[in-house]
């Protein structure tokens, strides 16, 4: 594989990429004794969902609400309201657990010479916890969330914000993530991409394509010609 030149930061998505965004659902099945894996799935699609739809019609909220009114719908649907269970799952989600190859790629890029950063839909007080509580804050130089903006990926003004907060320009950076639209976004916006697809899912129909693919954030070094 040719490696990727002219690369100076990488910047990853948070929720999908470095956080396991099932690792919630997880936890509480395993307290719990029951199989929330559905509710989990359902959770996540509804969340991506609701930021697409409140970007259209331009009724913005932030990414902790939206994540809240997702998991009520999800509950709904599974018959499993209960708001102490509902608390539950939303303090687990401000600690996701990262990706077991999460810390060492951050840590190989960086000890390289290279920026790290997050670029996110979550909140910032959601980011935070969520990065501390993974071990991730040290390794990275910037966390980047579009409550600065009041709109969601993949909307342009989102990846713009990359490109003005690390002062560089959006060829010169390598955008990570697991979320194939996220991937069609930022790839038409004029980022390198990196589509990370750690379940072998087929490619989105969208005209903007990653430049390249691979299965585990350890692969991120060999793009960049890191041994």
């Amino acid at each position: 594989m040719t490696p990727l030149t002219g690369i100076r930061a990488c910047v990853f998505d948070a929720y999908g990429t470095l956080l396991d965004v099932h690792a919630a659902a997880k936890r509480e099945s395993e307290a719990q004794g029951m199989d929330l894996a559905r509710l989990s799935v359902v959770w996540r699609q509804k969340q991506l969902e609701y930021t697409w739809l409140r970007s259209l019609m331009g009724r913005y909220v932030d990414f902790e609400r939206i994540t809240a009114d997702a998991l009520d719908y999800a509950l709904d649907s599974e018959g499993l309201v209960d708001p102490q269970r509902r608390e539950r799952l939303l303090a687990l989600y401000r600690r996701l657990d990262a990706y077991s190859d999460a810390a060492a790629c951050l840590r190989d890029l960086r000890d390289r010479g290279l920026a790290t950063a997050i670029l996110s839909n979550g909140s910032p007080a959601m980011l935070d916890a969520a990065v501390e509580a993974a071990g991730l804050t040290p390794l990275l130089d910037q966390v980047l969330s579009v409550d600065a903006l009041g709109v969601y990926k993949p909307d342009p003004r989102v990846y713009h914000l990359a490109v003005e907060r690390l002062e560089m320009p959006a060829n010169a950076i390598l955008f990570v993530s697991a979320n194939g639209w996220d991937v069609a976004g930022a790839a038409a916006f004029g980022f390198r991409v990196a589509w990370l697809n750690r379940t072998a899912a087929p490619p989105e129909r969208l005209d903007a394509q990653p430049d390249r693919i691979v299965a585990t954030l350890d692969e991120i070094g060999a793009l960049l010609g890191i041994p």
